[in-house]
């Protein structure tokens, strides 16, 4: 069961991401498989611009909420901008390097939320 704080995180993170317009964003519930954190979020840009942006808004975002990361990396290259937020890992591709690593299939044993199950 995850709890309140890593709900809301993915509630902004979700919200974010969407008014960006992160292409297929997925939300892995990875409580139950790994201790790494109970989150992965997993998204989509078109170009560096806006994979930047994405990372940029959501920096902006969790800080206004009280949440700063514990590391990002890729920001400069932004072919896979990682965000660790210690209950929440958000991966942020370029499409082509989605295709490629496909944390989805890697991280399979996760449970896929959606947005609305957040809210409850």
């Amino acid at each position: 069961m995850v709890a309140g704080k890593s709900k809301e995180m993915a509630r902004i993170i979700a919200a974010s991401l969407e008014e960006k317009k992160a292409r297929d964003m997925k939300i892995l519930d990875i409580s139950d498989v790994s201790v790494l954190a109970d989150y992965f979020i997993i998204a989509s840009g078109s170009n560096r611009n806006q994979v930047q942006a994405m990372a940029d808004d959501l920096e902006e975002k969790l800080g206004q909420a009280g949440f700063t990361p514990r590391q990002v990396e890729g920001y400069q290259t932004a072919n896979w901008i990682l965000m660790d937020y210690q209950d929440i890992i958000i991966h942020i591709f370029d499409e082509e390097n989605r295709l490629f690593y496909d944390l989805e299939r890697i991280w399979r044993d996760g449970n896929l939320v959606e947005k609305v199950d957040l809210e409850a």
